[in-house]
């Protein structure tokens, strides 16, 4: 085989890949609420279940960014940056082979043109019904492109006892 039918090859492996990706996963883009699902859902599930990381990938725009923030006992607030595959490298190596299961509480939405904010409190469980241990809200930052929604960041931060969930990011 020559070296241009390689790589024509390959190239034609990548390209179908990326189209059949895009057939699987069309659908949790096509709006504000088929993504913010389509994130709790790719994230969440039993120990022993790999989560679809293409589906995950899928999401997000090409220099999207999660940030969790911390507070430590003496107040200082720090940070992580993470793009979408070092989140995965992060999760497999510290989460892999754990229950996680994130919960929408509630939301509110604020859009306008091409762009969204919503403001997600959620719940994490380590069972689909088990007990709560913890809770927290995410940013996320939405861009509408030409056919479908794009995931630009994913900012959040988790409940403590000095800082409780608001109510009014409570109510149904």
């Amino acid at each position: 085989m020559t070296n241009i039918l390689r790589i024509t090859l390959l190239f034609l492996t990548i390209f179908s890949t990326n189209i059949l990706n895009g057939q699987n996963y069309q659908k949790d883009v096509e709006s504000i609420e088929s993504i913010m699902t389509a994130l709790t859902e790719v994230i969440s599930g039993p120990a022993d279940e790999e989560r679809d990381w293409e589906r995950f990938n899928y999401l997000f725009s090409e220099n999207a960014k999660l940030i969790p923030t911390q507070k430590s006992e003496t107040g200082d607030v720090s940070y992580n940056y993470w793009t979408p595959q070092e989140y995965v490298e992060m999760y497999k190596k510290n989460r892999g082979g754990t229950a996680f299961y994130e919960q929408e509480l509630y939301r509110v939405t604020e859009s306008f043109g091409n762009i969204a904010h919503c403001f997600s409190t959620y719940a994490v469980r380590k069972s689909k019904d088990g007990a709560i241990q913890r809770r927290g809200i995410n940013s996320i930052q939405l861009l509408k492109g030409k056919d479908r929604w794009y995931i630009m960041n994913v900012f959040w931060s988790n409940e403590t006892e000095e800082e409780p969930l608001p109510q009014k990011y409570l109510k149904e």
